[in-house]
């Protein structure tokens, strides 16, 4: 599981810092998590490749994470992209995106599909053989929702030497990667547990954009491999954070703690703070395992 950070500062941008967006690489997907001003050029910036995002998540509705979309779509578009593009976000991203297209006389060549989400209650609103995304319901001055993603099940590895041992034939191993027991000839009974190993930990993350300290979240997001959480602000401007309805570094520690996170990635910093290492000391006070996100960096877990 490896996260690309492309912007993670809230405002405005600046030459030197660009607003949320980040891409989650998971089992072979490539999902492109909100979208601010300037992303295309991140994307470009650090040479990922534009035909592999299928899978667009939008947070909510503030300049800060989706003003950079309609520049991302226009760009597929003059790239030729023939691909599907599926975009998930609040009801009212559909008619904002169709509205700039029509005025510019400008309409994809590729199909464009829009979920827009309207719940208060989590929901899945992408899932496969492979992953599972729900909906995170947060707290802020519009709706607002995080994303859980989650792997599912892995197959068992195969005990090689085991499965020659006992001469057990090719056309068997699947069974044995999905948990089954092999009779043989003689009528004697296999358990799988002989013939495998048990599959890797499933990975999960769960990323949690603007909002306010919430504890409400912490049943979904309980043992998550990774939590990233807004800290736009230090604990000295709780007052700021309480009144724009967003969390400080010590309130996101204290959501990583309760969830009883593996790792919490911090984010969504205010402009004002000219040195981030501030908002790891102090969640540290709470929370040991934390990192810091900021523009270019790689995360894989």
């Amino acid at each position: 599981m490896k996260i690309k950070i492309l912007g993670c500062y809230a405002a405005t941008p600046r030459t030197i810092t660009h607003p949320t967006s980040q891409v989650l690489e998971i089992k072979n997907h490539m999902f492109l998590i909100d979208c601010g001003e300037g992303t295309q050029v991140q994307l470009r910036k650090y040479k990922i490749k534009f035909s592999q995002i299928e899978h667009i998540f939008i947070s909510h509705l503030h300049g800060d994470h989706f003003f950079g979309l309609i520049g991302l779509i226009s760009t597929f578009m003059l790239l030729g992209r023939e691909k599907d593009l599926h975009i998930y976000g609040p009801k009212g991203i559909k008619e904002a995106i169709l509205l700039l297209l029509k005025l510019g006389n400008a309409y994809t060549s590729y199909n464009l599909f829009f979920q827009e989400l309207t719940s208060k209650e989590s929901e899945v609103i992408f899932e496969d053989e492979k992953v599972k995304v729900t909906t995170i319901p947060l707290k802020h001055r519009v709706y607002t929702n995080g994303f859980l993603f989650e792997e599912k099940n892995t197959e068992r590895k195969l005990n090689i030497d085991a499965i020659l041992n006992h001469n057990i034939e090719k056309l068997y191993y699947n069974k044995i990667k999905l948990g089954g027991d092999i009779s043989l000839d003689d009528g004697s009974i296999i358990p799988n547990s002989e013939l495998s190993f048990d599959p890797e930990e499933t990975k999960s993350y769960a990323f949690c954009s603007d909002t306010i300290y919430d504890v409400e979240i912490i049943p979904q997001i309980k043992n998550v491999t990774v939590l990233y959480h807004e800290s736009t602000f230090l604990e000295s401007e709780s007052h700021l954070a309480e009144k724009t309805m967003h969390t400080t570094a010590k309130q996101a520690a204290k959501i990583a703690k309760l969830a009883e996170a593996k790792y919490l990635l911090l984010g969504h910093y205010s402009t004002r703070y000219g040195n981030i290492d501030l908002f790891k000391k102090e969640a540290q006070e709470i929370f040991k395992k934390v990192l810091l996100a900021d523009d270019g960096l790689d995360f894989e877990f």
